[in-house]
């Protein structure tokens, strides 16, 4: 079997050559390459960008697993990969520590007015700008006593309720449709209704999957229902917010400051308007990195692809549907899975 790799200095390439594949490895610009790459290939590790589109997995007959590196699978269109019977994996878990450490450094990045404070301290200003030191001063806040809001109370959003009720806020509420008030009980959460939390939260943060569902969930209406003394902190996907309603809410002070690890345009555009806002902060999407998640993910990402074609559960499956559809293709025309062990059924709906 053929196993197709976008280019990558973390690529395993030696677990499938271990595992008897023939790889081949290109870089990777567009929906053209993507193609020329995928066409005849069996399983493919793809990334972010190009998309993963539904024209790329017509022109690929004999592809049966795509598998994405860390949680989100935004990139592939799931419907169209369920209906051609093609799993899109991805890795659960792998970063869950990184994003809700990064969360909770941009939380207090904000609330300890920490990059203002810092680069008026390298200019000298703590000696010749007294008044600017007394700024910073009187704009640090406490987290203690004060409403911590989780928008997603999946593994991350629960990882980060963790971390943060260890600085003492008031109450940590939670806005999650798919989740029970009995898990979150077990973490010392409330859940809301969306308008309920947008009201009463004096922090945000958002670590929900990035679906149609969930584009703009944070939009100009949102923004105004929030307090204007607000801390809005987003490391999930750049969508969630809209970025244009984001930046007028800001400049006119609709909610103090925002922190932000992703944006609706990746890599953010130069002149876009959130960089040149004082109480805005960016970092360029770095918040599941780290050498331990390099080393492991790129390993858990390769063995979704081995264990698909060898008759085994991958690690996570972002289209269980698709099980469905591959048991009908092998009762009838098995197609793309002609002669492919039967991977663990213990994940069928």
């Amino acid at each position: 079997m053929k196993v197709a790799l976008m280019s990558n200095p973390y690529n395993r390439v030696d677990l499938f050559e271990q595992a008897g594949f023939e790889v081949v490895e290109k870089p990777v610009r567009s929906t053209e390459d993507m193609i020329e790459l995928l066409q005849d290939a069996d399983g493919a590790l793809v990334n972010t960008l190009p998309l993963t589109t539904r024209e790329v997995m017509d022109a690929c007959p004999r592809l049966k697993v795509l598998s994405r590196m860390g949680v989100g699978v935004d990139s592939i269109d799931l419907d169209a990969a369920t209906e051609l019977g093609i799993l899109a994996c991805n890795v659960p878990g792998v970063n869950t520590t990184e994003v809700a450490d990064h969360a909770m450094a941009l939380l207090l990045a904000l609330t300890r007015c920490l990059p203002g404070a810092a680069n008026a301290c390298a200019r000298g200003a703590w000696a010749d700008e007294r008044g600017t030191v007394g700024t910073y001063q009187r704009g640090v806040r406490r987290i203690a006593g004060h409403t911590m809001g989780i928008v997603g109370f999946g593994n991350i959003g629960r990882a980060f309720a963790n971390r943060v009720r260890g600085f003492g806020p008031a109450a940590i509420i939670a806005y999650d449709p798919y989740v029970e008030q009995s898990t979150a009980d077990l973490y010392g959460v409330r859940m809301t209704s969306f308008d309920e939390f947008l009201a009463e939260a004096d922090f945000v943060t958002i670590h929900c999957s990035g679906t149609q569902e969930t584009r703009h969930l944070i939009d100009a209406a949102a923004l105004k229902k929030m307090k204007s003394t607000a801390l809005l902190v987003n490391t999930s996907r750049g969508p969630v917010v809209d970025g244009a309603a984001l930046a007028a809410a800001l400049a006119a002070g609709e909610i103090e400051a925002a922190a932000l690890d992703v944006t609706e345009r990746e890599p953010v555009a130069s002149d876009d308007p959130l960089l040149a806002l004082s109480n805005c902060l960016v970092t360029p999407h770095i918040a599941g990195f780290s050498p331990t998640f390099l080393e492991e993910c790129p390993i858990k990402q390769a063995e979704n692809v081995i264990f698909a074609l060898t008759g085994k559960a991958p690690h996570g499956l972002a289209n269980p549907e698709v099980i469905k559809t591959i048991a009908v293709m092998r009762s009838n025309d098995p197609g793309r899975w002609a002669n492919v062990p039967d991977f663990s059924t213990a994940l069928a709906l």
